[in-house]
């Protein structure tokens, strides 16, 4: 891994494998993560060679989510005016949601591959993959209203075609755990293996199946899945970056991120009458 733990790629028979993070940071989402993984899944789409996507990273947990200091960061600081600061809100957050509309849009089949803690920032990533497998560990979690936050990257919006009604609310309103044999019960992933190892040796099994294949069907098959659903995601994700820049309470993020850090439980005040 680079210095600044960016996504780095490898290609070998016409497959792809992105590993990223931090293993001593669980693999959290910094800055360099949004910056560069949209490049890169640019440059898959303009090589004629890559067939198959494996996206994975390496260490206990796929990832924690994105880095609490780079989320703070994106708050504006010092500006008088509360509504360009709100705007200037919006823009970071529509500037996230593009680094894995990136993923979602790659014109090859991309696979996930998880092993431990999958939570936030990280089942955003996944739900924009085409095919989910996990180790026996994994577990994932839509974690922002633990800490104050309505999800706003993408999980709200393209997890509903891959979790059943009231189960995708639940998690989403309790951030509780998804176990990966649950996930896997459910359809959320396709394939669970005894270990991270073992997840990814099946992943680069079937990349190869996929990259056997004429490139051209691939690109057919996948392009048809998404006829539909891109114009409802898109709509989705401006609606919640305009909610979270205009109604998001910085206190209660705030709150929630410091009892985060702390592993306390975050209280919060109550709603205005």
């Amino acid at each position: 891994m680079s210095q600044n733990n960016a996504p780095q790629i490898s290609i070998n028979d016409h497959v792809a494998e992105i590993q990223f993070g931090d293993g001593a940071k669980r693999n959290a989402l910094t800055r360099s993560f949004w910056t560069e993984l949209p490049e890169l899944f640019d440059k898959i789409n303009e090589s004629p060679e890559v067939r198959a996507v494996v996206l994975r990273s390496e260490g206990k947990h796929f990832s924690s989510g994105i880095d609490l200091d780079y989320l703070r960061a994106l708050f504006p600081r010092g500006n008088s005016d509360p509504a360009r600061a709100r705007e200037k809100l919006r823009r970071n957050i529509l500037k996230l949601q593009s680094a894995l509309t990136a993923v979602e849009g790659c014109r090859v089949p991309v696979m996930a591959v998880v092993q431990g803690g999958c939570i936030g920032g990280g089942i955003d990533l996944v739900a924009a993959c085409d095919i989910i497998y996990a180790s026996e560990d994994a577990f994932f979690s839509i974690q922002e209203t633990n800490i104050g936050l309505a999800a706003d990257l993408g999980s709200l919006q393209r997890l509903p075609r891959r979790l059943p009604y009231g189960l995708l609310r639940e998690l989403a309103f309790t951030g509780r755990p998804l176990a990966a044999r649950e996930a896997l019960e459910c359809g959320f992933v396709t394939a669970l293996k005894e270990d991270h190892e073992a997840a990814i040796a099946h992943a680069r099994e079937i990349a190869e199946a996929i990259a056997s294949k004429s490139p051209m069907a691939i690109l057919g098959t996948k392009q048809a899945f998404r006829i539909g659903a891109d114009d409802l995601i898109e709509r989705g994700l401006d609606y919640i970056a305009t909610w979270n820049a205009g109604l998001m309470s910085e206190q209660d993020l705030a709150a929630g991120i410091e009892a985060a850090l702390k592993k306390k439980k975050a209280t919060f005040p109550e709603l205005a009458e």
